[in-house]
């Protein structure tokens, strides 16, 4: 009777821990895919034009930089839990370069509105609403896109190719389930094995998303474009061999930049005298015509990049 008594209580123990790991997956869950809207005041002495544009079931809100007639554009896309303020550095940069740019807000962020986070399923269909937009904004002129993190992912989920004559990603998951995995992991170290399946289940229920469609690397090869694929060496959130497996699945032309040093973090802010050379300076030779200052950064570009 007492060895009875003693299995009944370790069966409620392992139940009542099962329901706590359960409990504690849903409500992680609902953190990562709530949304995160907030008012995106335009920084003091940045000049924009504030611009709404119509995308599938909502507006998406934009900045527009607009560096001169006849300008190439680059679309400038955030990461998750960030909004079109973030990418304001790299639009002045763009800027002094001769470029003009497209901020955008990602559904469910800032001031974009949306029911939930879909790491780049849903929103990128902004990033295609964005890319209508500045068509007609600017018609006939080239168009290139910078995609930091979710945003990266949000421009290889849409139906490919994109129509983008430039890709930069920078910090881009490969896959979902290991980027959920490493991100666990980072918080509650050997939980991840259990608690990422647990996560993962959710999306189909919770989304309408399966797992496969959240494989942004099933789409990099039919971009149809030069892409620069960026990646930190001390990134824990996309690990190096995640980037490298990443660019080893893009076609050609095809540049891997790797910033020595940097985590999951913003890359022009670590190191802008690297972003310049190599982002921008890929930027200018694929979206402007070559003259004497492109040239100089061609051969930087080839200097400091792995092919």
């Amino acid at each position: 009777m007492r060895f009875r008594r003693a299995y009944q209580a370790i069966g409620l123990v392992v139940v009542a821990g099962a329901l706590l790991l359960t409990a504690s997956a849903w409500f992680m869950g609902s953190l990562l895919i709530e949304p995160q809207n907030h008012t995106v005041a335009v920084p003091a002495g940045f000049s924009a034009e504030t611009v709404s544009i119509p995308s599938v079931d909502h507006a998406v809100s934009g900045w527009w930089v607009d560096a001169g007639n006849g300008t190439p554009v680059v679309l400038l896309v955030h990461g998750l839990g960030a909004d079109r303020s973030s990418m304001v550095p790299r639009a002045e940069l763009l800027k002094k370069r001769g470029l003009s740019s497209l901020l955008i807000d990602l559904q469910g962020e800032g001031e974009t509105k949306g029911e939930a986070i879909t790491m780049g399923y849903r929103e990128s269909g902004d990033v295609i609403a964005a890319r209508n937009w500045i068509r007609m904004r600017a018609p006939g002129q080239k168009i290139g896109v910078i995609g930091t993190s979710l945003g990266g992912a949000s421009v290889l989920l849409a139906p490919q190719p994109a129509g983008f004559d430039a890709v930069v990603l920078e910090s881009v998951y490969p896959r979902i389930g290991r980027a959920v995995e490493n991100r666990i992991r980072m918080q509650l170290g050997f939980l991840a094995p259990v608690l990422t399946p647990l996560l993962l289940v959710q999306l189909e229920p919770r989304l309408h998303i399966s797992v496969s469609e959240l494989e942004p690397i099933r789409w990099i090869g039919k971009l149809g474009a030069p892409v620069m694929v960026a990646a930190g060496s001390r990134d824990e959130h996309t690990t190096l061999e995640e980037s490298r497996e990443l660019f080893e699945a893009a076609a050609e032309p095809k540049w891997l930049w790797i910033v020595e040093g940097a985590k999951h973090q913003d890359m022009l802010a670590f190191d802008p005298k690297g972003y310049e050379e190599q982002v921008v300076g890929f930027l200018m030779r694929m979206l402007k015509p070559v003259a004497t200052a492109e040239n100089a950064d061609s051969r930087n570009l080839s200097k400091r990049v792995s092919h």
